[in-house]
Parts: structure tokens; sequence; C-alpha cells
């Protein structure tokens, strides 16, 4: 996956200032990932098994994880896909029907994740902040 989609999609990409995040899934974490990995962004891979380790409630940080994900899910499934290509095609409409308004009050949550966690230094957050 990384070799045949994420390398192509890099090509001619300023690398320097870019930073990997990925999730903490066993194949993500596998030395064999980290090394792969390691050749594009030296040192900047935020991941278990990597020069900086997965941040503390990170998918609570992370706007597809707290967002993105369910939201998709939610309104893809509401019509019962039942072939791969129906599938994608409602991951397409439904990723493609969400509204900048949208985008702008997830990023405003997430700025508030981010100070809460700020503030906390790393460490427990109060579980109301993420109900809102």
């Amino acid at each position: 996956m990384i070799t045949d989609f994420l390398w192509p999609q890099l090509d001619g990409m300023d690398l320097d200032n870019m930073w990997f995040q990925q999730d903490g899934a066993t194949c993500h974490t596998a030395h064999e990932t980290i090394d792969l990995l390691q050749q594009r962004f030296p040192e900047n891979i935020i991941s278990r098994n990597s020069d900086v380790n997965w941040p503390p409630r990170s998918c609570d940080l992370t706007p597809c994880d707290f967002f993105l994900w369910g939201f998709v899910k939610s309104r893809v499934y509401a019509n019962k896909p039942e072939t791969i290509p129906e599938l994608k095609s409602e991951i397409q409409r439904v990723i493609g029907e969400i509204q900048p308004h949208l985008c702008a009050k997830v990023m405003e949550n997430f700025m508030k994740r981010v100070m809460a966690c700020h503030r906390s230094r790393g460490g427990h957050l109060p579980d109301i902040l993420f109900h809102t």
C-alpha cells in the first residue's frame, strides 16, 4: 500500500517539513513498515516503534478519527450498498457532500481538543470535552 499508493502521491512534494502520523494498528507499526516510512520521513514519523511516540488520546485529537470516519460511515451505510462499486460510489458521494462550514466546525473543535491536551500537559482529558 505504501509503495503502490502513498509514494506516487508524494512525488514532487516537499517532504522536509512534513510529518507522517498513523494509527496504532499492528501492521502499521511493524518494524518493516516503520523502516519503509523512514525512507521518506526520516525522524518525522509519529507512531509506535518510531522516533516520536503515539501521543496520548491521539484518536481524540485527530479529526479523521473523532469526526470523519464515523460521519462518513453513518451516511454511507444508510443506503445499504451491496457491492464494492456501490460502496465506493457512496463513499465518494458522502465525502463530496461535506460542506465547508462543517469542516470549519470540526477544526474549531479540533483546536479545543489540542488546547485541552496542552493544558493538561498530555495527561488525562475530561470526557465531557469529547461529547460536545
